[in-house]
Formats: C-alpha cells, structure tokens, sequence
C-alpha cells in the first residue's frame, strides 16, 4: 500500500494553491470544501478564481510562486502548466514537510487526490494510487448509485442518538443489533421522507422498550416491465438491503438477479386463471415478518400503484401499525410504448391516453369509448388477451371503426419483445395465430399504426398474423 488513507481536517488552515487557470479552479472548489483558507500564487487569474477572488473566498498573490510561499502553510497543491514550477513546488514542500500534490503527476506527489462521493458527514474516496483516474472516476460514479442522499442526515441523526443507545445497550452485540435495525429500518425511511420527527418518534419509541423487538418496514418496490436497466436506483438500492423479498410472476429474473444473494424469496405469482398465493395471503406474509423486524421488499412487476394492488397492501400495513414506503416502477403501458416505438399521446392522434384492465367482461362492460371512437384518446389494456372478442364487440358497439390499429407487444422491454399488429375487427383473430401470451400490452388507437414504422428493439413487427 502506496499511499494510506485518511481524512485530513482542513477547517480554517491555511492552504497554499499554485496556479490560477481552469484545472487550479477544480482544486479550489473541493479546497474551499473543505473550510480550508486558501492562498493562490499565480501571475495571472482565469475567469473562476477572479470571480473568487471579488467574493472574498481566497487570498491572491500575483507573482511567480517562491520558496517563502509555503511558510506557515499546511498543505500545497500545484496546478500550474509549467512543470518547471510545479517541480520546484514539490522540490520545497518536500524538504518542509508539507503535504503536496502535484496535478496530474503522481510522481512528484506526497499525497493524490481521490475521487469523493459526498455525503456528509458520510464521505468515500476512492484511489486507484495515481495509476488511473479515470477508472476512479467509473468506480465512484457506480458508488453514487448506490448510495442516496438521505446517507448524510442519517449519519448525522446517528449521532445524535449515539451517546444515548451506548447508556442504553452495555452489551455491544445488542447495541449493534439496535443501530443496524436504526439505520436500515423505518427510521432510515423517515428520514429519507423528510420525516424527522416520526424518526426520532420511532428511535424513542424503540429505546424506551428495548426489551420487544423493534419493528421492521417493508417496501413496496416497482420492479419495472422486466428489464433490468429500467429499475430506479432507489428500487435498487432497497433489492440490496431487504432481508425479505415477496415478489410476483411477472418480476424477470434478471430483476432479480439485483437483490441481495442471501435475501429470503418468495414467489407468490400469480396466474390468469388461478394458482399463486391469494391477496390475502401475500398481505399476511408482510406483516409476519415486518413483525419480525425485518426489511420487506415487496416487488412488483411494472408499478406497485397501477393495477398492482399496493393500496390494498398499504392498507394492511397501515392497520397492524407498520411502516412503509413505495418505491414507482416503470408501468407495463409506459414501457411497451416507448419500445415498440408507439407514442401513446401523439396529438396528430390522441389528446389522452386512458390505462385499463380487461380481465372480466363485467369490467369491459363499465368503460366509455367515445372518445376512443372520436380519435381523442389511445386505450392501453392490462390483462386483456383473454377477452378479445367481448372487447372488440363492445369498441364497434361504441362507433369505433373496424379498421382502427392495435398492437400487441409481448415481453415489453425485454429480449424476446414481440409486437404483433392488427385492427379491431381482427385483433381477436390475429392474436390467436400469433399465439400472443401473457405479458402483453394491448394498445388500440391511431397511435398504434405507428408501430410497423417506428420499432426499434426487439423482434420485427408480426402483421395480420404473420410471424417476425
């Protein structure tokens, strides 16, 4: 190990900056960061140091750097473009004992600057010792992702209790055991809500009887239509932190390959026509391990509020007193729109665009299609291969022309993607030879002609029942 790591506290010292161009400005952001007081050497001034300089943030001596630059400095940063200067600085630091980095030259360096993902008081820096900077950059950019922005205000929260759970938990087992549920559990999800004050509630709550189990959140996540680069990052990040996962049928997986390897599962899917756990039953796995004190993540394909039940799920949490979050995913309607290249709100052909499921001919029957009729609006049925004929006898009962396009597009978003198009009178016909399966989106409208032309992922267009 090169160079070893660690957080210097710069708040207030005096630090010395050789330079006054762009790449001296980029130091002197993270420099003034830090609280530290800056002096800059520098003949000259680019645009971003003048503009600090007139708000009174540093310090600047217009000359030639000199070896008497660096008395009573605690720390050296040379960005110059003259590597006869920026040696020199180097060559003098060295010899005083003072911290220098040299942009750009390892070398020529007592210490590198990392990249740093900010969230403080949390902060990461990440060094690859010189050798790459810009695989340090990649590293860091694929931290941010992980780490939301709640992580500061929960450090800071931490602390606050910390002085408190140490009075309370002598046995460090079991205060770890507190301050894992702490900074995982509800009140992590307070925090991230905006809610302080339920989260300082919650910890009260907790420490007051430490002898009961503290109680565990569960999170409803939408997994998205199936492909993995769809998920959220907050999605992602609550996958990677559940102790539980209940998820359905439809949840692909290469969305599931995301969570936590050693996450309990369990699959409750379910299918058109039966089988899989009843709602019930998913509602009452919820609460027997939030219960627990565990961190549920309920997945769902698409989004846990469109005709995923998640409010009759949030009603049972609600019941039994247990926190909760919801976490959107990208709708089955939204996806196979924007991948089969249909523009569900064109306005050459619709003003709205009207969500609907057609798994009971009761509910086909509830529904307005004038404005379908009138060319105002695109439909997008859930659920709906099953009862083709009745849909398709009430949109001609309504007006709808007969030649009016549909689409089906099965797999949306995902490898094997398959759009097959037809029209109203034929739709029923043509899903039949095309032998379209759940999961499938049925988008009808003057949109939905548009399919043929403009598709860009997945199989080719399948027409009048052919097969692409």
């Amino acid at each position: 190990m090169r160079y070893f790591p660690l957080f210097l506290d710069l708040a207030g010292k005096p630090v010395l900056l050789v330079g006054g161009g762009d790449v001296a400005a980029r130091k002197f952001a993270l420099l003034c960061e830090a609280g530290a007081r800056v002096t800059v050497v520098a003949p000259r001034l680019g645009a971003e140091m003048t503009e600090a300089l007139g708000r009174g943030a540093c310090k600047h001596v217009a000359r030639e750097f000199g070896a008497s630059d660096l008395e009573g400095q605690w720390l050296a940063v040379a960005a110059t473009n003259d590597p006869a200067v920026n040696a020199c600085v180097s060559a003098v630091a060295h010899a005083a004992r003072i911290p220098c980095n040299v942009v750009d030259d390892r070398e020529l360096s007592s210490f590198i600057m990392p990249a740093i993902i900010d969230r403080s008081p949390v902060q990461i820096a990440v060094s690859t010792g010189g050798a790459s900077p810009v695989l340090a950059r990649l590293i860091r950019e694929r931290l941010e992702t992980l780490l939301d922005g709640s992580l500061g205000p929960l450090a800071e929260f931490a602390d606050r209790w910390r002085a408190t759970i140490r009075q309370k938990f002598a046995d460090i087992g079991a205060r770890r055991r507190f301050l894992s549920w702490m900074l995982t559990g509800p009140v992590a999800a307070s925090l991230r809500a905006g809610r302080e004050t339920q989260a300082e509630t919650l910890t009260r709550r907790a420490l007051d009887d430490a002898q009961a189990m503290p109680q565990g959140h569960v999170v409803l996540v939408g997994g998205g239509p199936g492909n993995a680069g769809l998920m959220t990052l907050q999605g992602l990040r609550a996958l990677q932190e559940a102790d539980v996962i209940v998820h359905d049928r439809l949840v692909s997986a290469e969305v599931l390959d995301l969570a936590r390897r050693d996450a309990a599962r369990f699959d409750v899917g379910k299918f058109v026509g039966g089988g899989g756990a009843s709602q019930e039953e998913i509602n009452a796995l919820l609460v027997e391990h939030a219960q627990r004190g565990e961190y549920v993540v309920r997945l769902k394909g698409g989004d846990p509020m469109v005709f995923g039940r998640g409010g009759e799920e949030i009603d049972t949490l609600r019941r039994h007193g247990i926190s909760f979050e919801v976490i959107p995913g990208v709708t089955a309607a939204l996806a196979a729109g924007a991948y089969a290249g249909i523009p569900l709100t064109d306005r050459r052909h619709a003003q709205a665009v009207r969500l609907l499921t057609g798994n009971s001919d009761e509910q086909l029957a509830q529904f307005d299609y004038s404005d379908l009729a009138a060319g105002r609006e695109t439909l997008a049925f859930y659920m709906s291969v099953g009862r083709l004929v009745g849909l398709r006898d009430k949109l001609l009962a309504a007006g709808v022309r007969p030649e009016m396009p549909v689409a089906f597009v099965e797999n949306a978003s995902r490898i094997a993607q398959r759009v097959v198009t037809s029209t109203i009178d034929t739709m029923h016909r043509d899903a039949q030879a095309a032998q379209i399966k759940a999961p499938s989106m049925l988008i009808i409208g003057g949109v939905a002609g548009a399919a043929a032309e403009m598709q860009w992922f997945g199989r080719g267009i399948a027409a009048s029942g052919g097969a692409a």
